[in-house]
This record gives C-alpha cells, structure tokens and sequence, in this order.
C-alpha cells in the first residue's frame, strides 16, 4: 500500500480507479480529510489532501498526528510526501523539484510525536528519509523529464508568514537548500511509524533572499504549482505502480526496533492498546 500526501495546490490525486473515500478516527482525532483509496496501475494507493479540500489548514493547524496513524492504520509502508518549497540556491529554480534526504526543524508547539502518557521512546533521526524510495522517485522523474536535484537539506518554519529577509539570509548561511512549513513533524512521526518516506518538494519561489526576483507571494506560489502539476502526476504516475513489492535494504520498516526505553510491565494497557497499528509488534 502507497500514501499519497498532498501539499498546497494538490489536493486531489487524478488516474486513480475504483476510487472510494473513507472516513477515518485515530487515537488523535481526524485526519485533515477523508482518505480517497484506489488503484494506479497495479499500486494499491491512498491519497490525503494535507491542508484539506479547500486548503482550510494552515500549517500548524495540520492534524499531523492523525494523518500519519490513519495511513499506518489502512496498511500504508510507502509514503511519498508532495510539498512546496522556497528555493535558498542559486541553481535551484522554481519549477524544478528537490528530493531532500535531511530536515532542520524550526518549528514551535506542534505534537510531534506519537508517544509520551505512559509510553517512552526515542526515534533515530539520523537518516530521516527512506534511501531507497528517494532514488526511486528521482529515478522516475528523469525518466518523465522532470528536472530534480536529488538529495539537500529541507529547512521547516512554523509559518504561516513567509520569512524576512534578514532570516532568509540567516538561514542560506545554514546550508539549507530549500524552505517550507510542513515537512516536520510530518517526517518523524513517519519514522515512528516505521513508515518508508520521501518528500518529493515543488520549488515555487526563492524565498526573499534573491535580490532580482519577486518576493514570494502566495499569488507566485500557486502559479507555479499550476504548472507543476502535471509534471507532479508524471511523475507519481511512474513511480508508484514501479515500487519495488520487496522488503528495501534500508531500517525504516524496524526503525523502533530498539526505541522504547520504558519498562513493558509499566505501560498502561489502555494506551498500548491505542497505538496497536504503531507499537503492537513491540509492547
């Protein structure tokens, strides 16, 4: 089973086949939408409108938690994150895509974890992204044509303003190669899940650093992205129904193998019971 993630301007995934939409609960509340589930080829996917049909949410006010549980809970192993980004390098372009393979997260006051109320553990973060779906994703866009920089550093702000230019500068003398708001906590609570994940981020803009280019602006970002849709489709198009039905050569799927640090005698039952679908092979 694939998910599907939709970011700002993809809101909906075309080409699926005996498409239905399935309401879903969680320990942590609603998803941000009903989940549509269908077929693509021979990939059995599920496809979740981030912000919501509509674009209600803002970033911080993502379900982040519930979206993560309701695909683990529908049998979800791969996961394909669609988000757009601000470009903080010269040769980056809007239009282009970035498949980041490191995230710094510069958010404040999201949950951002599945566990605590009884149950301790510590996710390793090292590699926080699935190597090998993030070269199946470039593979695919250069064999659509689609111009991708493989891997970088994927900067998240809490948002929902755009940045100064005084931090726009401040963060390109980081290293980071693109800027957005929603890779995090989303990209963790992934790896609590033991979920395979990738961020495949649409560039749209430059952020304010680039002194001959336009502040970003949401008007820019959505024209960008309109033009990057159906480079987007091609893409998820290729990629999904080629995804290897084999167990990768990476940890994701025993990511927490050796994570809980709290006593199994000592969990409340209740709790363990609630995140079955995360922990259940464990506690």
């Amino acid at each position: 089973m694939i998910g599907i993630i939709g970011g700002t301007g993809v809101y909906a995934l075309e080409g699926l086949h005996d498409v239905h939409a399935l309401e879903v609960d969680t320990p942590f509340g609603a998803p941000s939408d009903a989940l549509s589930i269908g077929s693509l080829g021979r990939a059995k996917l599920v496809f979740i409108p981030r912000h919501g049909r509509g674009h209600r949410l803002l970033p911080s006010e993502i379900p982040y938690r519930a979206n993560i549980f309701a695909l683990k809970q529908l049998g979800v192993e791969w996961l394909i994150s669609v988000s757009a980004v601000g470009s903080m390098r010269e040769e980056i372009h809007p239009g282009e895509m970035v498949i980041p393979t490191q995230y710094i997260d510069r958010t404040v006051g999201r949950a951002g974890t599945f566990f605590g109320d009884g149950i301790a553990a510590h996710a390793p973060m090292g590699d926080p992204t699935c190597v090998p779906l993030g070269e199946h994703l470039h593979a695919s866009a250069e064999a659509c044509g689609v111009t991708v920089h493989m891997g970088g550093t994927y900067l998240c702000i809490e948002g929902p303003a755009f940045s100064t230019r005084a931090e726009s500068n401040l963060y390109r003398q980081w290293g980071v190669d693109v800027i957005g708001m929603t890779a995090m906590p989303e990209a963790r609570l992934a790896r609590e899940a033991e979920i395979h994940y990738a961020t495949l981020a649409l560039v749209t803009d430059y952020d304010c650093w680039h002194q001959t280019e336009e502040d970003v602006n949401v008007a820019g970002v959505v024209a960008i992205l309109q033009q990057n849709a159906a480079n987007v489709r091609r893409l998820l198009a290729h990629a999904a129904p080629s995804l290897p039905t084999t167990t990768p050569p990476c940890s994701c799927a025993r990511a927490m193998a050796h994570a809980f640090i709290s006593d199994k005698a000592a969990i409340p039952k209740e709790r363990a019971q609630a995140l079955s679908a995360i922990i259940g092979k464990y506690v």
